[in-house]
């Protein structure tokens, strides 16, 4: 879909009008502690690991309905490496993880590079399709696997 306008708002766009939870998008906007802090009932510090190479404060939070854990690199340049988010509210407590591989920041980007061109035979999704898409293709089961 055509939206214009900033991360932040293509965000809270897809979430609030199209029912997509998009996990992990929070690091993203560019208030993320702020929405990633609200709601927070307990946090705690659990200590140094390992995420891709770097060496990473390993920080764990408990929200009403989730409890998520984030690994931020050290350094002069902290940036989140990893998040964890935990299910309270759904049977097997699902979790969703995130990570990032690198981010890069201060670059100028031009507007070109957000066209998007279409592999032939691909068709247009409405944005009140956006709710039936699932991380499985259609008619692929996760038993076994």
């Amino acid at each position: 879909m055509d939206v214009k306008g900033t991360i932040d708002e293509l965000i809270e766009l897809i979430r609030m009008g199209h029912g997509v939870a998009l996990p992990g998008a929070d690091l993203l906007l560019t208030n993320s502690f702020e929405k990633l802090s609200a709601g927070v009932q307990e946090a705690k510090h659990i200590g140094r690991g390992v995420i891709g190479w770097k060496e990473c404060e390993h920080l764990a939070f408990r929200n009403f309905d989730t409890d998520w854990q984030l690994w931020v690199e050290t350094g002069d340049r902290p940036a989140p490496c990893k998040m964890v988010v935990t299910s309270k509210t759904m049977n097997s407590a699902p979790q969703y993880t995130v990570t990032v591989t690198g981010w890069k920041t201060g670059l100028d980007i031009p507007d070109e590079a957000f066209v998007f061109t279409p592999p032939s035979g691909a068709r247009q999704l409405g944005p009140d399709e956006l709710g039936e898409l699932d991380e499985l293709p259609h008619g692929a089961s996760g038993a076994g696997q």
